[in-house]
């Protein structure tokens, strides 16, 4: 066996990372996709209608998912 001088805590790491990736696969980008011509639609009639506003915000939220998964998925935090 080696003699290296590794702690080995880059296996759970680089799981999470992997994780956060089909996240972004099979979920965030799916979701953005769906999301993103609503919010495009609607955010012009937020300025006029106030209940749009928090309705708009939500959507952004949505749009941003994938942002936020590369985020998690660089820095490679757990999920849970």
């Amino acid at each position: 066996m080696g003699q290296g001088a590794g702690t080995g805590t880059g296996g759970p790491k680089f799981m999470w990372g992997v994780l956060w990736f089909l996240t972004i696969w099979f979920l965030a980008w799916p979701i953005a996709f769906f999301v993103a011509w609503l919010w495009i639609l609607l955010m012009p009639f937020s300025v006029c209608i106030d209940p749009l506003k928090s309705v708009c915000q939500a959507l952004q939220k949505c749009v941003l998912l994938p942002l936020t998964c590369a985020e998690n998925m660089v820095s490679m935090k757990p999920m849970c």
